[in-house]
């Protein structure tokens, strides 16, 4: 029988390790009740990387807060990334609620006015050509989508995609992204995929500290002529898990190269589009088009899955073949979450709203790592923002002890977030998040800082 592989294969490069001695010493110091219903969990659900045991029992989400059946509450800086309207919102929830008692489930073969004006929302925020849609029930459905319409326009099955990205956990899925975690032990994967370096501008395998990353989009022309037989690159526009954000010049040189070689560009714009950066998505911070989007996890509006793929008008040509099918793939409910999301973020002005807390966001996060040496680097845009956690500021020694006692400390002060790469504080507060609520949030983390970095043996403690 195949043992245990956990921590083999960098499983921290995508979330927080949940078998390490801060999870268990953050266990041992929950009540009886918590610990109890966690060996419930434990002892039903099968066991997996990132998420057992898990981090607490809930009872509640509203808003911006997680509520735990202890009574514990945590502002959720996480999320999942479906939470963009926060927990349980009203409008949200409310035309869920209408939709159940008129049309509950449409089946395959039929269609209904809201699915058809769901689509039209959504490309009518979008450049003309992306005109196309189908729904799924969730982002990782999206991108298998997006590939098989890939192959069939282009007659070619090969795919360029970035290490260390994340486009969903099934087997296509995982065969194109990145993460080692998702991929190990598990054999052979979708055939004709080439992975390239993320275009990383702090650290990385062609780091040149000049902030210039065009030689990462370059590499892909080079992929491409070598390989051949490529039909598409799919990629995030800017990496959710640990914030990587290139330059508008290198995604400019990507769809260039894409359009000489007639390979499909692929946005994967699951985590961050619908307005997480101050924009409705996140390629418009490029000045680039897709010929494919995937959308999802908040367009559910955090209360049902569902996500949409949008191609561009001239690649409707793959009638006789069933590229999704989905049993819930024109979902009313999903349809009904999705428009109540967009209602809400035109009428609450939430694109100008995210722009305005992310510049006060940023401001106190850099004024932070001018009081605290552990942070390497403050990287983000809009309510996606990253603090990179190091040793040593000069060489950029990842910190990963420093920034796993950091994230149970601001859990045991109230507040939840993920940790990427080891070393990565990933934070993306709700868009209705108030100013009070993420100085809140910043205040619990100032102090963490300072506690762990006051408790870190010398050799560890950054200079």
């Amino acid at each position: 029988m195949r043992q245990d592989i956990h921590g083999a294969g960098r499983a921290d490069s995508e979330g927080d390790i949940n078998q390490s001695a801060e999870r268990q010493a953050w266990h041992a110091g929950q009540n009886d009740d918590i610990r109890l219903r966690l060996a419930d969990d434990a002892g039903v659900f099968l066991h997996q990387a990132l998420s057992t045991p898990c981090l607490d029992t809930l009872a509640g989400a509203e808003g911006c807060w997680l509520i735990s059946e202890s009574g514990r509450r945590y502002l959720d800086f996480h999320g999942n990334n479906v939470h963009q309207l926060g927990h349980g919102h009203p409008q949200v929830v409310a035309r869920v609620k209408q939709q159940l008692e008129q049309l509950p489930f449409a089946p395959r073969r039929y269609t209904h006015a809201l699915a058809v004006d769901c689509a039209r929302r959504l490309t009518a925020l979008l450049p003309d050509e992306l005109s196309r849609v189908l729904f799924a029930p969730g982002g990782t459905a999206a991108v298998g989508m997006a590939l098989k319409l890939a192959r069939f326009v282009t007659g070619n099955h090969k795919v360029v995609s970035l290490w260390d990205s994340f486009h969903g956990a099934s087997l296509d899925a995982i065969g194109v992204g990145g993460e080692a975690c998702f991929r190990s032990g598990m054999g052979a994967l979708m055939p004709g995929v080439e992975r390239i370096p993320p275009p990383t501008r702090y650290r990385g395998v062609w780091y040149r500290g000049d902030g210039d990353d065009l030689h990462y989009a370059d590499y892909l022309e080079y992929v491409i002529e070598k390989e051949g037989g490529i039909g598409a690159f799919i990629a995030e526009p800017i990496r959710n898990t640990d914030v990587q954000m290139p330059s508008a010049a290198y995604w400019q040189r990507i769809r260039q190269i894409c359009d000489r070689h007639g390979v499909l560009l692929i946005l994967d714009d699951i985590p961050n589009g619908l307005g997480r950066t101050g924009r409705m998505f996140s390629f418009e911070h490029f000045g680039i088009e897709p010929d494919i989007l995937c959308l999802g996890k908040g367009l559910g509006g955090g209360v049902l899955p569902f996500a949409a793929m949008i191609a561009r008008e001239r690649y409707n040509q793959a009638a006789a073949v069933s590229l999704g099918h989905y049993t819930h793939e024109k979902s009313p409910l999903g349809c009904a979450a999705a428009l109540a999301v967009l209602d809400v973020i035109r009428d609450d002005n939430l694109l100008a709203e995210t722009r305005a807390k992310g510049e006060f966001f940023e401001a106190r996060l850099r004024a932070l790592m001018a009081r605290h040496p552990l942070i390497g680097q403050v990287r983000g845009v809009g309510l996606l923002w990253a603090v990179e956690l190091v040793a040593n500021r000069q060489s950029r020694q990842r910190a990963p002890r420093a920034a796993e006692r950091v994230l149970y400390d601001c859990l045991r002060h109230g507040l939840s977030f993920k940790l990427a790469q080891g070393n990565v504080i990933q934070l993306s507060p709700p868009l209705v998040i108030s100013r009070e609520q993420l100085q809140q949030a910043l205040d619990i983390l100032d102090a963490a800082l300072g506690r762990v970095s006051a408790a870190l043996p010398l050799e560890d403690n950054p200079t």
